[in-house]
């Protein structure tokens, strides 16, 4: 165990048992649950135990169960950067440093609204270019 590595190699994080009640009580939660990866378990969970007050705690194991349902493959707030904007980002320096210093739900919104245009692979690389240069001219929201 280190810092980096909470977790020996192989060895699985516990589902904390008020996920664990939610996940039976939603078969379908407990399906796609078991569909996902170690590490976006690990992200759930985090995302769970981060909580400061238990009724946000609560809302957040309520709130998994149904994204899980929906389809998403992580918590809100630890949204995926593509591999094409963590490329169109590495060409577009300006972009870039205004990246890093967008709050996470900045990221998120960009994210998202990236996202949305997944279904057509043409729409989804123009919204990474407009990304770009809405990041490079200094702007926060897409």
């Amino acid at each position: 165990m280190n810092k980096t590595n909470p977790k020996p190699a192989g060895e699985e994080l516990r589902v904390p048992t008020d996920l664990r009640k939610a996940l039976a009580a939603a078969p379908m939660a407990k399906v796609k649950w078991s569909d996902l990866t170690p590490i976006a378990r690990r992200d759930f969970i985090s995302w769970i135990e981060s909580a400061k007050q238990q009724e946000t705690r609560k809302r957040r194991v309520e709130r998994a169960c149904s994204m899980l349902v929906a389809g998403k493959r992580r918590p809100c707030c630890y949204s995926i950067v593509s591999f094409n904007l963590y490329t169109a980002l590495n060409a577009a320096p300006k972009a870039k440093a205004q990246w890093s210093d967008l709050t996470p739900i900045e990221r998120r919104d960009f994210i998202s609204w990236m996202d949305s245009a997944k279904q057509k692979p043409e729409a989804h690389k123009r919204r990474i270019d407009k990304v770009c240069a809405i990041l490079a001219a200094g702007k926060r929201r897409p």
